[in-house]
């Protein structure tokens, strides 16, 4: 899996294929510690269906860990190269995806004055 964030502009990043949100799965799959960034599905049409995106700036499988059991059945994600990364990577999936369970534009570290690549939300 590549790591986001070490190109100087960012595009939506490409996740990975589709990964049942199962504990035994997220060990298998989500082998390295790192930043990372994902997106989780509820549905159950086939195929996969942007419901939620989020980031982990230090353990995305850990992160991805907190919804085994929830509502969400299907995830995919990307390591990013530090919290920064994940953050822009994150903005990114919510305004090309507009999943609905984001009720919020993601929220910027505290004290960081970090901006989304897209908007001018901490403008």
């Amino acid at each position: 899996m590549p790591i986001l964030g070490t190109a100087k502009s960012m595009a939506s990043p490409t996740l990975s294929s589709m990964i049942t949100l199962k504990a035994e799965d997220i060990d298998k799959e989500v082998a390295k510690n790192s930043a990372g960034v994902y997106a989780l599905d509820a549905t159950t049409t086939p195929g996969f269906t942007f419901s939620y995106v989020g980031r982990s700036e230090s353990d995305v499988a850990g992160r991805l860990k907190t919804y085994v059991g929830s509502k969400y059945r299907f995830f995919k994600f990307a390591y990013c190269s530090s919290a920064k990364s994940a953050f822009e990577a994150e903005c990114e999936l919510y305004h090309d995806h507009q999943p609905p369970d984001n009720i919020y534009h993601p929220a910027r570290p505290e004290g960081s004055n970090w901006k989304c690549p897209r908007c001018k939300a901490f403008d």
